[in-house]
């Protein structure tokens, strides 16, 4: 057999694993640094409450790729979810994503679709032909009234800089909805899994080719061993080459934690628009399992900060010099044989889970025919 070693046990590390012990071909080591599986997805219940809680933040799987949405679900039931998110604004809840029910709500209108749709091209900003900044493309396609509602502050908060400073590419399609339907996801197939993220992930990991060590940090490329013949590699690429070139930038969040009676807001995800209000969410976790019921709650204030050396990294920045540091780094990574970098700390893109999986089954599934 030959020895593969996975450095990280999040759902990069697990699909790798999983698809690559099947062949009966390969003896894999899963070693991550934290005591838990799951990486960021990792769910666990809360002691107290006994609400299912994810513990770096809220996880709504959704994807309409049916390969990827089969494959999980051979590994747990997942229950149908649709997230409706809330956004509260000067004393006002309003609902997420921009959709006809928020416009009609904020400008105190009854507009039909196409009567929405030229009040919303009416407000836009016209002289902008090619948005490059964050602001420019939100002003651009709903005007400054809804930028400054909805995006402005809370965007300021999430990522430490004012909205001019990033590019256009972090608002990615357009921000508004000229109907009623409120579901944050566009995708066919939105679930939770009953048992948490972990659960799944632990029987990915269930294999009798698959020993997992955790609390085991790798050391990047002063680390290698010849006893293994590939190495996959889900960590922080600039972590593997020692920060040689520099630090990539992140945004980072943390979280204080609160319990009571009952219902805290009724709701699993509302943000907080304002600008004065230091937290950027609230999420409620009994609200992710809505086939439970849980007489007491637990909730979370999200906090978003700049990354330093003992955080967690959440979301990649992507600025000018970011992008150079990066490009340095993949050179490095493509004179590289042995060791495949994969996921979205060691390829620096901010991915959802069923990217993830997605690109962890090609991985493999190349890995293996290469292999043959």
């Amino acid at each position: 057999m030959k020895k593969i070693l996975i450095v990280g046990a999040g759902f990069s590390g697990a699909v790798i694993a999983n698809t690559l012990a099947k062949t009966g071909k390969y003896s894999i080591d899963v070693i991550d640094e934290r005591n838990h599986i799951g990486g960021n997805c990792h769910t666990e219940r809360d002691p107290e409450t006994n609400v299912m809680v994810h513990q770096y933040g809220p996880h709504i799987f959704h994807t309409s790729n049916e390969k990827v949405w089969q494959y999980v679900n051979s590994f747990g039931v997942f229950r149908p979810f649709v997230n409706r998110v809330k956004s509260i604004y000067m004393g006002q809840v309003y609902s997420l994503p921009i959709n006809l029910h928020t416009i009609n709500q904020f400008y105190g209108k009854a507009f039909g679709p196409e009567e929405a749709k030229n009040w919303i091209k009416s407000k836009g900003d016209s002289s902008i032909d090619d948005p490059k900044t964050f602001e420019d493309q939100a002003k651009k396609f709903v005007g400054e009234e809804l930028y400054k509602a909805f995006f402005y502050g809370y965007t300021k908060k999430q990522w430490g800089t004012e909205p001019r400073n990033l590019p256009a590419s972090i608002l990615k399609r357009l921000p508004v909805r000229f109907n009623y339907d409120d579901n944050y996801y566009n995708d066919i197939y939105q679930g939770i899994p009953e048992e948490g993220y972990s659960a799944i992930i632990q029987k990915m990991l269930d294999h009798p080719n698959i020993k997992i060590q955790l609390e085991k940090r790798f050391l990047g490329e002063s680390d290698q061993s010849s006893e293994y013949d590939h190495i996959f590699y889900t960590g922080p690429i600039d972590a593997y080459f020692s920060f040689r070139h520099g630090r990539l930038g992140y945004r980072t969040v943390y979280f204080k934690e609160h319990r009571t009676e009952g219902d805290f807001q009724g709701n699993p995800v509302i943000n907080y628009a304002d600008e004065k209000v230091p937290y950027t969410r609230v999420h409620e976790h009994k609200h992710f399992t809505p086939w439970e019921s849980h007489p007491k709650t637990i909730y979370f204030e999200e906090y978003s900060k700049e990354t330093d050396e003992n955080d967690i990294p959440y979301y990649p920045k992507r600025l000018d010099e970011d992008m150079k540091i990066l490009k340095a780094y993949e050179l490095e990574v493509s004179r590289l044989s042995n060791v495949t970098f994969l996921g979205r700390l060691a390829t620096y893109r901010y991915l959802d889970m069923h990217h993830i999986i997605e690109e962890a089954l090609d991985c493999a599934e190349k890995f293996i025919n290469k292999q043959s």
